[in-house]
């Protein structure tokens, strides 16, 4: 009887930590099981773009191209007015600056000016 009341403390001692560990070795496989999960997740996000972010990209390149745009029309003003006054240099610049103006023009929306 003796040997019966030892060998229960002993064995709860023994199963305390198998039951403690038992929480974290769950833990940790269901850890490692969605952890593939997660990276793909994590990779599908990264590779893709949300459409907030392809028009808020799309903003900015219109908004260079208008700012480019308004620069270039300016240049072109100056440059003229010089050409104008006989300044061979001016009216080359004032060519290109032109060039530039016809390419950029069909990728910028009409809008007020």
């Amino acid at each position: 009887m003796a040997a019966n009341k030892l060998c229960v403390p002993a064995l709860a001692v023994l199963l305390m930590p198998a039951l403690l560990l038992s929480g974290c070795v769950a833990k940790t496989v269901a850890g490692v099981v969605t952890a593939p999960v997660k990276v793909a997740s994590k990779t599908v996000d990264l590779a893709t773009t949300s459409q907030s972010e392809a028009d808020e990209k799309r903003g900015r390149e219109l908004r260079k191209r208008e700012e480019r745009l308004g620069k270039l029309e300016q240049d072109y003003k100056r440059h003229y007015r010089e050409c104008q006054q006989g300044d061979a240099k001016a009216c080359a610049l004032a060519d290109e600056e032109y060039a530039e103006i016809q390419e950029i023009l069909p990728a910028v929306p009409a809008g007020p000016r």
